[in-house]
């Protein structure tokens, strides 16, 4: 496969890699990383390691993996996954759309799954919000990370849009690779998951064949992460809520780096991935009989179908819808010792925001977050 086309958006090779973590090896940030992954370690060890470190494989062996080890020992208390036998009967590399709830973990506990049943991991579809610093840029495109352009004018857009297809159709049917990608730009504030039609567009705009072969020849395999507790979940219903009152949010310029953190360290509860069955011949020829448009609404209900079906709903989220409607539809899945727990939760998430918020508003946010993916199976 030739990148030459590519190199703006392309994860880095491992020279290029190699290169660029020796740069980010003298950062200043380095020995309490370091500290905080690798405690048995001195201070000097993850500078050591990323200044000798000479091809991506061993990035992702030696640090990623055990990075995200540490978040699941540490912050999680039980992660669990279903269907990765869809993945080996494909036996083909595939473009894996996901619900999108926290930026780097959503495709990091993936890539681990992943890597635990010997299978490849995947390239990753990255905003580059998240690479304004040059250092989160080398560090993140040294670990299969491709850059997803965004915040430009509609030409630009449909420009880099032609790239980004391309990129990911050639490394697909290539079979250098399979791909992440998320169903959504940004990560879903409200608890509904939802595919963004313009994302099925994009995938399709690099076919050379009929709709039916262009999207047969990507494999889409749905995925679905659902956390007990979610990531970030007070400052998405902050967003949300300033949003509503001023019309726009604009994000701080260290917001999304501290985004990133708060959902490395903060305690996650219970996680599930599930792996959903592909995309099948059928339901896209069937989408093919549409007019226009309706095409690719048809393909974003089959993905969103197996997203919300793969689900996997915790007492947080029956708590939530219950008292979202004041009721006790669900009581059933919960006792009142649970309710008592998560109520004592969202107090304290309330007190992490600035007083000035609507506290009623900014409660009945957390509860949409935690509440609408009962809704969303109820409608299912």
């Amino acid at each position: 496969m030739d990148l030459t086309e590519f190199s703006d958006i392309a994860p880095f090779n491992d020279e290029e890699a190699a290169a660029a973590l020796a740069r980010v090896s003298i950062h200043p940030n380095v020995p309490w990383i370091s500290k905080l992954f690798f405690p048995d370690k001195p201070s000097t060890f993850l500078r050591d390691v990323l200044r000798s470190i000479h091809t991506v494989d061993e990035f992702q062996q030696i640090v990623m993996s055990t990075a995200v080890q540490w978040v699941i020992d540490n912050t999680i208390t039980e992660f669990s996954y279903d269907g990765i036998e869809n993945i080996k009967a494909l036996g083909t590399p595939y473009l894996a759309m996901s619900n999108h709830r926290d930026i780097i973990l959503d495709p990091a506990l993936t890539q681990i799954v992943l890597q635990q049943n010997g299978l490849p991991e995947t390239q990753i579809c990255v905003g580059d919000n998240l690479l304004k610093q040059k250092t989160i840029e080398l560090l993140i495109r040294s670990n299969r990370m491709i850059k997803v352009i965004r915040g430009i004018s509609a030409r630009e857009l449909y420009l880099s849009s032609q790239i980004l297809s391309k990129y990911i159709r050639e490394t697909i049917t290539s079979g250098t690779s399979s791909v992440w990608i998320a169903q959504r730009q940004g990560r879903t504030k409200d608890g509904i998951d939802i595919t963004e039609q313009g994302l099925l567009k994009m995938v399709d705009m690099s076919g050379t064949k009929d709709f039916v072969q262009n999207f047969m020849e990507v494999h889409i395999v749905p995925l679905s992460i659902s956390y007990e507790y979610e990531p970030c979940d007070i400052m998405k219903a902050r967003e949300t809520v300033i949003k509503r009152s001023t019309g726009t949010y604009v994000k701080g310029e260290e917001e999304d780096l501290q985004s990133i953190m708060i959902g490395v360290k903060q305690p996650k509860g219970h996680v599930h991935l599930h792996i959903g069955d592909p995309l099948t011949e059928d339901e896209i020829r069937e989408a093919s009989f549409c007019d226009k448009n309706d095409r690719y609404q048809s393909i974003r209900h089959a993905v969103d179908r197996r997203v919300i079906a793969g689900y996997k709903l915790w007492k947080t989220n029956y708590m939530a819808y219950d008292l979202m409607n004041q009721g006790s539809k669900y009581a059933g899945e919960y006792s009142s010792e649970d309710m008592e727990k998560f109520q004592g939760y969202l107090a304290q998430q309330l007190l992490k925001v600035e007083s000035t918020l609507d506290r009623s508003e900014m409660y009945q946010e957390l509860l949409h977050i935690y509440g609408n993916p009962v809704v969303s199976k109820e409608n299912l």
